[in-house]
Parts: C-alpha cells; structure tokens; sequence
C-alpha cells in the first residue's frame, strides 16, 4: 500500500530504509531491480548486478544451510523418537503376524528421518560470481542469468530465499548464517517480482 499523494516507487525505497541491503551513505539507487511498474520479469542491470557482489561481500559466501539450534534440536528429536521405537518394540508382544511388516514400516521410517538429518547436518550453502547453490540430496543450484525474481522468506525453523527460475521451476536455499541472511535480504531486493 501507498500513501495518498505518495509515489509507489517512494513508498517502495522508504520501505527499504534502515534494512541491511541499504546503509547510510549508499545511494538510494544501487540495489534498484530492472523491473518496472507494468513491464516483464527481467534480470537486473549489469550494474545493479555487479552492486549486489560487492554488496553481498568477497565472494564465495559460504556457511551452513541450517541455524545450530535446528542441526541440534533435530538430533534431539531424532533420538527422542529412536529411545520410543526401541521401548515400544521390547513391551510390545510379538504374537500378531503382521509385526514384521510394522517393524520393516518403522525402521524404514526411521532410516528415512536419519537420512534427511544427516543432509541438513552437512548442508552448505554458496553465493558466488556464478550463481547459488546448495548441498543436499537433490541438486540445487542456479546460475544468475536464470534467476527470475527471488523473494526471502524468513520463517522460524528456516531462513530460505526462494528463486524462481526462468524455467518456472523455484528453488529453495537455506540460510544458517547471519552473513546468509544478509546477502538473501539483498538478492531478493535486487531480483524482485515487482508484484
């Protein structure tokens, strides 16, 4: 929304004062996106562009995908889960027939959450001259020229910046680190949808 008798595009860069993407003293312009009212998704300038590598910091930016508090509070829920499974096995009797198909259920389940604690354990995400990327057991990655547009959505167990490919296919990164964040809030000042 906008103010009565205030431009959209002010509102736009008053909404953006006082965030880590803009620092006192930097032109208000640096991070402007190539997206204007009413025309197409399109890449951002080459100056903009070059403006959010200098932003985001010397390049590689690398750090975990996941905040310390999840890596470990998954662990925790994991082997809270793992104590349960083993004493609800030993208490239960094992005279029903379909106990070892229940029991294969389980530890398959099981091996399922360890797997997916494992890649959030050693999950890293990168920023780079080329694009973003992110270890995990499907590929993510992204070069710059096909990023669409790039929204930050900050939620509680994860900091994710969302990137919408010219493929139409999003991808989700992960950022465990302040310096993440940051660089997130700037890329996605910088490839926004505009709408």
């Amino acid at each position: 929304m906008s103010s009565p008798g205030r431009p959209k595009s002010e509102y736009r860069n008053a909404q953006h004062e006082g965030s880590p993407a803009s620092s006192p003293g930097r032109p208000q312009g640096e991070y402007r996106s190539a997206r204007h009212e009413g025309s197409p998704v399109s890449a951002p300038a080459p100056e903009d562009h070059a403006a959010l590598l200098r932003a985001i910091g010397p390049l590689p930016l690398s750090g975990q995908a996941w905040p310390d508090w999840v890596r470990i509070l998954t662990w925790v829920v994991l082997a809270v889960l793992g104590v349960q499974v083993v004493t609800t096995a030993i208490r239960a009797p094992s005279q029903q027939p379909y106990d070892t198909l229940l029991i294969a259920a389980v530890a398959l389940c099981f091996l399922g959450l360890l797997f997916v604690s494992w890649h959030m354990q050693t999950s890293i995400t990168t920023i780079d001259e080329r694009g973003l990327r992110q270890t995990w057991f499907t590929r993510r990655e992204v070069a710059w020229e096909d990023v669409r547009y790039a929204r930050f959505v900050p939620m509680v167990f994860s900091k994710r910046l969302v990137v919408f490919t010219h493929r139409g296919r999003p991808m989700i990164f992960q950022g465990g680190t302040r310096e993440l964040r940051a660089a997130f809030l700037k890329i996605a000042e910088v490839y926004t949808s505009g709408g």
